[in-house]
């Protein structure tokens, strides 16, 4: 997976390519634990995110809460087979996607 980042003052966008899954989501996790402090805006672009493993959904779970605390997210540009993993799970009720 790779992990593309842009900050522009207190928005993050973050766009995911590959595989999201238990062996990269720690270098995700990573990331928002390093990036998040002053974040208000939060956007994952999930254009080119194949997969998401529950490993993948626990860190966007994750950053949910942590921007409920400090401001807003939301998902956006999720392929049909990655939103079928989001609507399983119930995110699609707990996550904004655009």
């Amino acid at each position: 997976m790779d992990i593309e980042k842009h900050k522009d003052g207190k928005k993050l966008e973050i766009k995911l390519t590959g595989r999201l899954n238990s062996k990269n989501a720690p270098k995700l996790k990573e990331v928002l634990e390093n990036d998040l402090n002053d974040v208000e805006e939060l956007t994952f672009d999930l254009s080119d995110l194949i997969y998401i493993s529950s490993a993948g959904l626990r860190i966007i779970l994750s950053a949910q809460k942590t921007m409920n605390k400090q401001g807003s997210m939301k998902v956006t540009n999720v392929q049909d087979i990655v939103m079928e993993v989001f609507e399983s799970t119930g995110f699609v009720d707990i996550l904004t996607f655009e």
